[in-house]
């Protein structure tokens, strides 16, 4: 079973938008996430652990410009902005705050994917590997794919963020502070998340190693963190 493909988060009040947008991206292979408000916009953009992010800037609640420059605060997933607005100052405000892109309703499904593959490729620079192989296991970061010994593993969103976390450091040791930082957005108050950490690299370990208990990719570094053994 291959994973599932790019994570995409709708935000938008509008349920017959988010509908459509849902069974576009899932008909090219999208992994959808749905948020109604900006509050909902917020905590989604951390659990979710969104790709990239479709937004309306007309939320019953929060601002979208607001909501886009709270989410650039600590994170650089990419953000396409969706709008009824054609003013050029809301675009400016718009991309001034932190925003990819900008489209103006309506818009075609064509246009929307086209956008949305654009601002996702300037995440991974064309020089930068994408493909990773250490041992048996392999791990593709541009499609999302983990297979070991040449079989699909499937893997939550988080066990795949921890895992992409010490591929993209593989042979380098990363704290415990640094994968919470990255995964769960936690650099204080460790304590209440710690253990996350510990279950999702168990699961992890149960997933991708020949044996668990002795493993041979994911070493502890005792105190420290973790290293992807090259």
């Amino acid at each position: 079973m291959n994973m599932p493909g790019p994570r995409i988060l709708i935000v938008d009040d509008e349920k017959t938008i988010r509908r459509f947008l849902k069974a576009t991206l899932t008909s090219h292979g999208y992994a959808v996430f749905e948020a109604s408000n900006g509050e909902e916009a917020l905590s989604q953009s951390v659990s979710a652990h969104p790709d990239a992010i479709i937004l309306d800037l007309g939320l019953p609640d929060i601002d979208g410009i607001d909501v886009t420059r709270k989410i650039r605060q600590r994170a650089k997933t990419p953000i396409v902005i969706l709008s009824v607005k054609d003013d050029e100052t809301d675009k400016i405000a718009a991309l001034d705050a932190g925003a990819d892109d900008y489209l103006t309703k309506p818009f075609s499904a064509g246009e929307m994917l086209a956008r949305l593959r654009a601002v996702m490729r300037r995440l991974v620079p064309k020089t930068e590997k994408t493909l990773y192989e250490i041992g048996k296991l392999s791990v593709d970061i541009a499609k999302h794919q983990v297979e070991v010994s040449g079989r699909a593993v499937h893997l939550t969103p988080t066990e795949y963020d921890v895992l992409k976390v010490l591929v993209m450091n593989a042979g380098k040791v990363v704290t415990h502070r640094q994968i919470l930082h990255e995964v769960w957005n936690k650099s204080e108050n460790l304590e209440g998340v710690s253990h996350l950490l510990r279950v999702t690299i168990s699961n992890l370990r149960d997933k991708i190693e020949p044996n668990p208990n002795r493993p041979t990719y994911v070493l502890t570094e005792p105190g420290i963190g973790y290293r992807l053994h090259e």
